[in-house]
Parts: structure tokens; sequence; C-alpha cells
């Protein structure tokens, strides 16, 4: 009982902090149940460890909410992609807009998960942010790639855990998959450049799935 009423009363100091400089309590504290339900899930039997890893996402996920929320895709000029040439999108925009966030709030969230979880530990939080896209994409990736080599799955999930340490700043999934969507060419441009063909790979995958239906 004496714990539960510890736990409680520091939630509450917790929440306190983080709205010191944002606002909407009610806001903040559903975002503290989101972060809580995730790490229960990891079992870390240690009362201690548990509030701090919950307000270190808490802190994160209140930081990415109130940037989203007060920088606007309308504050970016609707120019062009220098790279391709086409107009910016009003999701093209809003993605720059968020990744102009302080860098520091990244690196605080992954200080803080690295010095208090193991790898793995660290890892389900992260798909926590992105609902599990590294695994539901390489379930994909094997499906398509015929025999795929070691060497080439190693370097597909090394670019799909990049996409998504990158995607846990953003606050919108369109945002997310658009993240995951610019390794996801990576991959497909490593394939092409070590002999596979993505595009009649994935062509036979999708004739394939239409001779089983």
């Amino acid at each position: 009982m004496l714990n539960s009423i510890k736990t409680k009363t520091f939630k509450t100091l917790i929440l306190a902090l983080i709205l010191s400089s944002t606002s909407g309590f009610a806001q903040t504290e559903s975002l503290w149940d989101k972060a809580s339900g995730w790490v229960k899930e990891l079992n870390l039997n240690d009362e201690s460890k548990e509030t701090t890893v919950t307000s270190l996402i808490t802190s994160h996920l209140t930081a990415v909410r109130n940037w989203h929320n007060s920088h606007s895709f309308e504050e970016v000029p609707a120019g062009i992609n220098p790279r391709t040439g086409e107009k910016l999108s009003d999701l093209d925009r809003s993605i720059i807009a968020d990744s102009a966030m302080p860098d520091s709030v990244h690196t605080d969230l992954m200080t803080g998960l690295n010095n208090n979880l193991t790898e793995d530990q660290v890892e389900f939080i992260l798909d926590k942010y992105t609902i599990g896209k590294v695994d539901f994409t390489m379930k994909a990736y094997r499906e398509i790639v015929p025999y795929l080599k070691p060497y080439e799955e190693a370097e597909l999930i090394k670019n799909l855990k990049e996409a998504r340490e990158m995607a846990i700043d953003f606050k919108s999934m369109k945002q997310i998959s658009a993240i995951f969507e610019i390794y996801k060419t990576k991959n497909e441009q490593f394939l092409n450049n070590n002999g596979r063909n993505w595009r009649k790979m994935y062509k036979n995958y999708v004739n394939r799935m239409k001779r089983t239906k």
C-alpha cells in the first residue's frame, strides 16, 4: 500500500516536471499511461527502474507531440525536392518541420534507455513506437527475395533498424511510414547493386499471391 502511494506521488511529481515547460496535464497523463503500458510489458520487476523508464518515454513523447503541434507544415515553403524535382507534398513539409526538433530530445531518450535497459529491451520499446515495422517488413522481404543470403538479411535489418530509430521522433503513423520508405528504397537499391532485380522479384511475389487467392 505504501509503495503504491509512493509510486503515485512520484508519478505526479514527474508529470509536474514534464509540464513545467509544456501544457495540457490530461494529455501528458495519457502519454504517461501509454509509456507505462509499454514498460510493464518488459516485466522489469524493479519499480524504481519502471518509473525512470516510463518518465523518459513520456518526456520524449511529450516533446515530439509539442514540437509537432507548434510547427505546422505550412511553415515550410512549398518548394521542390532537390533530389527528385517533384513538388514537396504536405507530408514532406511536415517531416521537414518535425525533423528540425532539437537533437537532444532523441539523445536524451536513447541515452536513458541504454543506461537502464538491455539491448533487447531497448529494441522492444522502439518497436512499440513504430508498431513492429522492422519485423513486419523483414517478413515481407523473406517472402519476396528468394534464398535470402545472411549478409543480405543483415544489411536489410540494419537499415530498417536505422529507420526505426529515426522514426520515433515523428508523431503520426504517416510520417513514420514515410521514414521507413526512405530506408526501404535504400534496401531495394542494395539488392539491385548486389545482383538482384527488385522489380522482378516483387512482380513474381505479387503473381504468386494472386495465384494463391
